[in-house]
């Protein structure tokens, strides 16, 4: 297929076409930038040759600087008179620095074109007016919702002060994930495992069952070349504190932070143990003797957790799922089956709860990828 003529395209093609670009931008920290969402920022400026990109920007390491100030910095006086590509509508609340949108106005940008819409209440539309108040043409809703999907963990965390919660499963051909007291079962290919890799790069933690922790003592990180220091949080559930203290997890704590979930009534030496090896707690509560998952999420949150990527086994999955927690599920399905003594998956592509729906479907190697979001 020829590449399209540039030189006939619409304006709102060309909206489109350099905010498709800003998003994909933003995703370089993608888990990276704490409590701030990750947004991307373009600088497009138009000498009479065509549209030139001038300024690039991306949510800083940590959430600062904001991605539009680094954006108009790299393009110096050139922003003037530009278009601002902003896949978040910029900030317009005053902390230790100016807002982004008071940012826009002094660099002289003239058209500022933004994707999806900040549901924090210090912003929510104020941003758009600030710049239009000041002159500004403002686009706003360019392709939103693609936005919106890489920055949910945010929104989600914005909107309903918890984690974004993705539940993440390889299974079997015939709905299984694994084999009854096997320890870990290969399922999925190569191709799947780097996908499942760059997932964790881009999530905020990882949360798993004491029970997957102890039959296939996981390390949980991210082991894609050159992305190893991007490996997330790990968070066991571990009401009784159960995982060993020789596990590859516990081994790992002062390289990897890892989280277990203890009850108040554990022993405190036993607790002891684990801090010296450098592991930390999450303060839980209980409801019938297991951890308490809408308080967890909540608390998450709280600690600047933005989404949490559940890899298992089926008894937490199926927990999550019961509690309403899960916003995203993400299915791995291999061409290889696992027969009877198999431990079933609590969700398949062809068993879905209710409010699901399907939003991307790949072909990686010689597996299927169904992801599927909730309609909240």
């Amino acid at each position: 297929m020829p590449l399209q003529d540039v030189s006939t395209e619409t304006q709102e093609e060309r909206d489109r076409r350099f905010m498709a670009a800003a998003i994909r931008y933003s995703r370089r920290h993608l888990g990276l930038t704490g409590t701030n969402p990750a947004v991307g920022t373009l600088i497009v400026r138009d000498d009479g040759n065509g549209p030139v990109i001038v300024g690039r920007g991306v949510t800083a390491i940590g959430g600062r600087p904001h991605a539009e100030t680094q954006a108009l910095e790299e393009a110096g006086e050139k922003a003037r008179g530009a278009t601002a590509y902003v896949t978040l509508e910029p900030c317009a609340h005053h902390g230790r620095t100016p807002p982004c949108a008071e940012a826009l106005i002094r660099a002289g940008i003239a058209r500022v074109v933004g994707a999806a819409g900040d549901p924090d209440d210090r912003v929510a539309g104020r941003g758009y007016a600030m710049l239009r108040e000041a002159g500004i043409e403002v686009v706003s809703g360019v392709l939103a919702e693609e936005a919106a999907d890489l920055m949910s963990g945010y929104l989600i965390r914005s909107a309903n002060k918890r984690a974004q919660v993705i539940l993440k499963l390889a299974l079997s051909s015939d709905g299984m994930i694994g084999r009854q007291g096997r320890g870990q079962v290969q399922i999925s290919g190569e191709i799947s495992s780097r996908q499942v890799h760059m997932m964790r790069a881009e999530a905020d933690a990882i949360l798993i069952g004491v029970g997957t922790a102890l039959n296939d003592d996981p390390a949980l990180t991210c082991r894609l070349p050159g992305l190893e220091s991007r490996s997330p949080a790990r968070i066991v559930l571990d009401r009784h504190l159960r995982l060993p203290l020789n596990s590859t997890l516990v081994s790992s704590a002062r390289k990897v932070p890892l989280y277990l979930t203890a009850a108040s009534d554990c022993p405190l030496d036993r607790k002891a143990a684990y801090v010296e090896a450098g592991v930390q707690f999450l303060a839980i509560e209980t409801a019938d003797g297991e951890v308490a998952l809408p308080e967890l999420v909540e608390d998450l949150a709280a600690k600047g957790f933005t989404s949490v990527l559940v890899e298992g086994g089926a008894h937490t999955a199926a927990a999550f799922l019961e509690e309403d927690l899960v916003d995203r599920i993400c299915l791995f399905v291999a061409p290889k089956t696992l027969g009877e003594d198999a431990v079933a998956a609590p969700v398949t592509p062809d068993n879905l709860p209710d409010g699901f729906r399907l939003v991307r479907r790949e072909r990686f190697g010689e597996d299927d990828y169904f992801e599927f979001v909730k309609e909240r």
